[in-house]
């Protein structure tokens, strides 16, 4: 090893990106981006959801239950004469659930019989179905306190729960996609990135020239690695910035563990990069092989957004050679619950292993030839 042949092929790579503003777009301008469109654009909460409110026999009990459901953000209601008309509504997608209050309603609650209500919900999108029942049963929960209240009496309900919520207590999926996020982003900038940057040299003829010079292989693959570490580091650094000041993402744990696991997690990008840009020398197939084998697991098979519990046996097995299943575990401890020691080493460990694997077979597969 030869620190100046070293020093010169990593000055070179540095020149090489500065005049190439894709690397710089990947590096920089695409997590800015991501993190904007998934920390504003898409959230897994249900808010402002239209429901179809119909009234039997208006009355003040039900006027009451009705301002309740107007004055939550999670809900657009809005009033229809009859089950018909709103059960259209639902066909149509104009409103997502239907709150039915029957003529007996009122009736009932002043003679302290059960009252019952009708709910039902479009169950096309489970997920939604799911918060929707939730928010409702909430909404009535509280209009029951409220009316014990004004009316002096205690609430009397068989079991009263007190839940409470730990490591995202305000229920904000924004705490939880972004940090998950910053897995993708490094996935992107460490293997997509240089998959494409190496698959270039050789369609440019750049690597045939390094080929004729002095330098080693290993010299060769350093040249490559060390800078787009930096890049990546310099990534990583920018979205956890961008998390925690712009989108306030709390950050419980410690910063310094969660710069060195995701060094680890970009070493290992990096060397699936490497890897693929070995396997191959054009830039279209490389960049495909990239998408598929690194970034659309990291996006699905990760945890980021899908649960891995929820999938099937068989699936569970896959997302363990998954490298961005270990780092999203990592990201979403240290930002939410802190620094928990079990998971974070037990899942370092992992990229570890697989940081050595690629690295080791991307040393194995390269030859100073041309063939």
């Amino acid at each position: 090893m030869n620190l100046q042949r070293l020093r010169g092929l990593i000055r070179k790579e540095f020149i090489q990106i500065l005049r190439d503003p894709s690397a710089i777009a990947i590096a920089f301008f695409m997590p800015v981006f991501l993190l904007f469109l998934f920390g504003y654009g898409v959230s897994l909460d249900a808010k402002h959801v239209p429901v179809a409110v119909v009234v039997d026999q208006p009355t003040a009990e039900t006027s009451a239950f009705v301002g309740g459901l107007q004055q939550s953000r999670y809900f657009e209601p809005q009033i229809y004469t009859s089950m018909h008309s709103a059960r259209q509504a639902l066909m149509a997608r104009k409103a997502d659930g239907i709150l039915w209050l029957r003529s007996d309603f009122s009736r009932r609650i002043l003679r302290g019989n059960t009252a019952s209500i009708g709910v039902l919900i479009n169950g096309v999108d489970a997920n939604n179905a799911r918060i929707l029942e939730g928010y409702m049963q909430g909404v009535w929960q509280n209009w029951l306190q409220q009316r014990a209240f004004n009316a002096g009496a205690p609430l009397i309900i068989p079991v009263n729960g007190e839940d409470r919520i730990w490591f995202n207590p305000a229920l904000r999926s924004r705490d939880y996609l972004v940090p998950g996020l910053i897995a993708v982003i490094m996935t992107l900038i460490g293997a997509l990135l240089t998959a494409l940057v190496v698959a270039r040299e050789w369609e440019r003829g750049t690597m045939e020239a390094l080929m004729a010079t002095p330098v080693t292989m290993s010299e060769i693959l350093l040249g490559k690695l060390i800078p787009y570490f930096i890049m990546g580091m310099g990534g990583m650094l920018l979205s956890v910035a961008l998390a925690v000041w712009l989108f306030t993402v709390p950050l419980v744990g410690s910063f310094w563990v969660l710069l060195a696991c995701s060094a680890l997690f970009l070493l290992t990008a990096l060397g699936m990069g490497l890897l693929i840009s070995s396997v191959a020398r054009n830039q279209f197939v490389a960049g495909q092989i990239a998408i598929i084998v690194t970034f659309l697991p990291a996006f699905i098979l990760s945890g980021f957004i899908f649960d891995i519990q929820s999938m099937p046996a068989a699936i569970r097995i896959i997302t363990h050679i998954v490298a961005a299943r270990y780092f999203v575990s990592i990201l979403q401890t240290i930002f939410l619950a802190g620094d928990v020691w079990p998971i974070i080493l037990w899942n370092s460990l992992a990229l570890l292993l697989m940081a050595a694997f690629f690295l080791g077979v991307t040393l194995r597969r390269s030859h100073k030839r041309l063939d």
